[in-house]
């Protein structure tokens, strides 16, 4: 018999909206509403949400003070306690692993984690002219918890020299990993749409993936009017796809409550470890451009606490809001990139929901250990640009030894950063380079690069000259020249 206090995942839901009318599209309080009661009917046991004693909501592109208080008042958990997390894709497993860890404590029997974003159905309606009722809260609401760190994207140096989104730092993660590995531009573009077809795949196969329409690799990797280049090397088939109305919802108890409240033993899901841990805060200072050496030290810690290898893992889930996330992940894991990697199809074809994938993909996990009950299960969750990392282990059968959940420090990560030089102008060494495209064509490229002392710089080019250069030469190692402007001059 399993533990009283192991934490187990016993409900699990997922919905896509995507109706024919936008009048009968609903909020995204709504969705997380119906996602819970549906991950009750999932675990048998609609009594779940009734006991429950905490709701989460993750953060999502909505309004909503305190969107967990919302859905406890639906579902009939009015005396719960209410969660936001602050933003970040690692939030739903980390969210996971503290829920655990106070189940395991003995300090909550049921919890409730949803999430839901309606970024498809709002942008339609309001360029169609369309009004949707959203729920109100005062002003004075607030959840009785926030979970996470803040989570901040760029410093003012970075967005000075252009770096802003994701979209503009991936890609630049992407090229330094194609000079590390030697490969040469085209090899390299070849190999990642090999990579996300497989990815496309797993989508096709998945009734909750966004986008099910089968892509051959060459169709990924080559720019169409279906599918334009974003960032080179990076087209729309490459980057998180964030356009989509799409919910999920997970249940967690202790088994003594599981037992009580009537969930049968084939729905179980025992969270048997996580991770935390975290790269610099900023770009500027990591080490090395595209490698994470806090999913190294999350995935090590968490290995050597279960004792578990990746050969192991019989169901993994990488992040994947962009090949690059992937690749850094596989490096950093020990993992074979030719193995599945994916569960879901990945945040471009299952979809992207901001911060919520993640309560996706550990749905989606749920599914496949019940099915397979000797099997271990790992997902990875990755926040801002390769930046906050969130591991957890999961099986349908019961851990050898109790949860534990491990929050790395940055001494234990030994992350050995660099220093920015803002104020450098002359000679520096390339580093990584992506160059930006709208609709029409390339507007400009994006330089990193290192001084002679090692500090780290950024440039930006419009020259069609240089933007040619970055798109059809391996620059990484050559010399260039950076200007008072931030302009970067080829040698």
């Amino acid at each position: 018999m399993p533990d009283g206090r192991a934490p187990v995942l016993e409900g699990v839901a997922q919905l896509n909206q995507r109706p024919d009318s936008l009048d009968n599209s609903h909020e995204a309080s709504a969705l997380m509403t119906e996602v819970a009661v549906a991950a009750a009917d999932d675990a048998g046991a609609p009594g779940l949400l009734a006991a429950a004693e905490l709701v989460v909501a993750i953060n999502g592109a909505w309004s909503y003070r305190d969107p967990a208080r919302i859905v406890a008042d639906a579902v009939g958990a009015s005396k719960a306690k209410t969660v936001r997390t602050t933003h970040g894709g690692n939030t739903p497993q980390m969210v996971v692993n503290m829920v655990a860890e106070r189940i395991a404590a003995g300090d909550l029997d049921v919890a409730v984690v949803v999430g839901a974003e309606t970024i498809w159905s709002r942008r339609r309606m309001r360029n169609a002219g369309v009004d949707r009722s959203v729920t109100g809260q005062p002003e004075d609401v607030e959840p009785d918890e926030t979970w996470g760190p803040p989570l901040d994207l760029v410093d003012p140096y970075e967005q000075a020299r252009g770096l802003q989104q994701p979209v503009e730092v991936y890609p630049l993660f992407e090229t330094a990993i194609r000079a590390r590995r030697g490969e040469g531009v085209e090899a390299h573009r070849d190999r990642m749409a090999d990579l996300w077809q497989g990815f496309n795949e797993v989508a096709v196969a998945n009734p909750y993936a966004w986008m099910r329409t089968p892509m051959t690799a060459a169709e990924i990797r080559d720019a169409s009017s279906a599918n334009r280049m974003v960032a080179f090397p990076y087209t729309k088939a490459m980057c998180s796809n964030w356009d989509l109305d799409q919910a999920a919802a997970l249940i967690l108890c202790s088994a003594d409550a599981a037992s009580r409240l009537g969930v049968p033993r084939d729905r179980w899901v025992f969270v048997h470890g996580g991770t935390e841990a975290s790269d610099t805060s900023f770009v500027s200072h990591r080490r090395e451009l595209g490698r994470s050496p806090a999913i190294a030290a999350a995935w090590r810690a968490l290995s050597n606490d279960r004792q578990v290898g990746v050969d192991d893992i019989g169901y993994l889930d990488v992040y994947s809001c962009f090949p690059s996330a992937v690749e850094a992940a596989v490096e950093a894991m020990g993992l074979d990139e030719s193995r599945p990697l994916t569960l879901t199809g990945g945040l471009t074809f299952a979809g992207g929901p901001l911060n919520n994938y993640v309560t996706h993909s550990i749905a989606t996990l749920a599914g496949c250990l019940r099915k397979d009950p000797d099997a271990l299960g790992l997902v990875t969750a990755n926040g801002g640009l390769l930046t906050k990392h969130a591991l957890g282990l999961y099986a349908a059968h019961p851990p050898a030894a109790p949860f534990r959940r491990t929050s790395l420090s940055a001494e234990a990560v030994d992350l050995q950063p660099r220093e920015a030089a803002p104020e450098h102008v002359g000679p520096i060494t390339l580093e990584a380079s992506t160059v930006m495209h709208d609709r029409e064509g390339p507007t400009h490229a994006l330089f990193a690069g290192l001084i002679a002392d090692g500090r780290r710089v950024w440039g930006t080019s419009t020259d069609d000259a240089v933007m040619k250069a970055a798109m059809t030469t391996e620059l990484a190692g050559t010399s260039a020249d950076l200007d008072a402007d931030g302009r970067i001059h080829l040698g």
